[in-house]
């Protein structure tokens, strides 16, 4: 016969599983599902840093005027920083077993947690357009190299990036599990790629010399600071998005020790290193060419061996088609599913990224290395800098690190603020955003824009924190 207090915890179990914000895909992971380790942690972030963009980042730093040494620092600072608030929002993860989309309802309801997680997930289908596109790209350079006359046709890299859309979306509808093999093989056949470019950089351009000769373009500090704080505003919002949906991995994790230490091994180092690469084959690019070619695809496709273009294109094909589907998928499918946890599933969710990555032009967000570092890069980062920033003073400040975790799915409890939303987050992340934005309109406040993440998140985190505590006096 159960106790009163085992009825009472299957009452409220059953009706969590009832409530309309919760499905299987959103629970708090079980113990049995708490398997990963420092290794774990680490192997993602090597997964994840090896991969087309993280070249593109760095070597548009290198056609933006620095020279290698800048370069290189800036990538390492801007990861060494964006690592803290990636931590932070780790720890609840990590702690409730709880994904970003429902930790985020402690802070702006269970309702208003929509807000944070549309502005995440509108972000992840950008870069999955963008990482799509490059796939397309990578297919019209083959066929190119097949049949010259392809490069000719004036509609072809838009024909082939529909048609690596297609097998990205075929992939979400069959199940993720169709490439599960591609996981282990990713970032080494990227690094192959790089080190293949490094390679030939080195022996086109005479060795490391020549390659590390290109000086800096700007001719005085006051000159290398313009770049240098919209560049590093950059860096930190590359990954701007995992810092928010972190606990979508922590949330599996063994320990806080294990997950900590696994990421802050691997996140600067592998960022650092593998751009490294990038910003040294893009400096020979400057000797051999005479422009810095930002575009691996692009420099790729202006080698002479046609073996070596095919096998090295193919190799991006495929591991950009497992990086897309692993970092701008999941996310965006749980903060999608999260809209209407009962209608949307995963894999609904994950078709409606297909088809926002192209709503949001990627061909626009890549025609230039500005529209890419300061547009795309410093645009977001504005809306996602404010967004950690709430969250990160709701968990640690406000709450001292305690939820109730039966409460993030239920209506009517902790966290249902006004209606589901709590008003007072929407209107320090409005702040937030809008205080970094205005640079974007007067010309005097523009260094508001260039550091678009750290005014953001500086500004919320206390309009937020004062707002709550005027709350708590009356």
């Amino acid at each position: 016969m159960p106790t009163p207090m085992s009825t009472s915890s299957e009452s409220v179990r059953s009706r969590i599983e009832s409530s309309p914000l919760y499905n299987p895909d959103l629970a708090p992971a079980t113990s049995d599902r708490r398997t990963w380790g420092t290794y774990n942690y680490a192997a993602l972030w090597v997964s994840m840093s090896v991969n087309i963009l993280t070249y593109m980042l760095a070597a548009s730093l290198i056609q933006g005027g620095m020279n290698w040494k800048q370069a290189v620092a800036t990538v390492f600072l801007g990861n060494t920083i964006v690592l803290i608030p990636m931590l932070l929002n780790s720890h609840p993860g990590a702690r409730y077993g709880v994904p970003f989309p429902v930790l985020a309802r402690a802070s702006f309801g269970v309702l208003g947690a929509n807000i944070a997680a549309v502005l995440r997930a509108l972000v992840a289908c950008g870069w999955f357009g963008i990482q799509t596109w490059i796939g397309g790209e990578a297919i019209s350079s083959l066929i190119a190299v097949l049949a010259p006359g392809w490069g000719h046709f004036a509609h072809s890299t838009a024909i082939c990036f529909l048609a690596f859309w297609l097998i990205n979306l075929a992939v979400i509808l069959r199940g993720v599990e169709y490439i599960r093999f591609l996981q282990g093989i990713s970032a080494p056949v990227l690094l192959a790629v790089g080190l293949l470019l490094l390679a030939w950089a080195y022996r086109t351009a005479g060795g490391f010399g020549p390659m590390l000769s290109a000086p800096s373009r700007f001719s005085s500090f006051p000159d290398f600071l313009k770049f240098l704080v919209p560049a590093l505003n950059a860096t930190v919002g590359f990954w701007a998005t995992i810092s928010l949906n972190i606990p979508d991995f922590t949330r599996f994790a063994r320990s806080q020790r294990q997950q900590a230490i696994g990421q802050a091994l691997a996140l600067p180092t592998t960022m650092t290193l593998y751009s490294l690469i990038g910003i040294l084959v893009t400096s020979a690019t400057v000797v051999i060419y005479g422009t810095a070619i930002w575009d691996p695809v692009q420099l790729l496709s202006r080698f002479h061996s046609p073996v070596a273009v095919v096998i090295s294109l193919a190799a991006i094909l495929l591991a950009t088609l497992n990086v897309n589907i692993g970092a701008n998928v999941v996310s965006p499918a749980n903060d999608f599913s999260n809209l209407w946890p009962r209608k949307i599933s995963f894999r609904t969710g994950g078709v409606i990224t297909c088809f926002m990555g192209i709503a949001l032009m990627p061909w626009k967000l890549l025609a230039n290395y500005k529209t890419m570092l300061f547009g795309w890069l410093g645009g977001y980062a504005a809306f996602l800098g404010p967004v950690a920033a709430i969250m990160i003073c709701d968990y640690f400040v406000i709450r001292r690190r305690v939820l109730s975790v039966d409460d993030l799915y239920l209506r009517d409890g902790a966290y249902e603020y006004s209606r589901g939303f709590n008003w007072l987050a929407v209107a320090a992340l409005a702040t937030g955003a809008g205080t970094a934005l205005v640079g974007l309109v007067v010309r005097s406040l523009r260094p508001l824009y260039d550091y678009s993440w750290f005014v953001g998140f500086a500004v919320s985190f206390v309009t937020y924190y004062a707002f709550m505590k005027f709350q708590e006096q009356r």
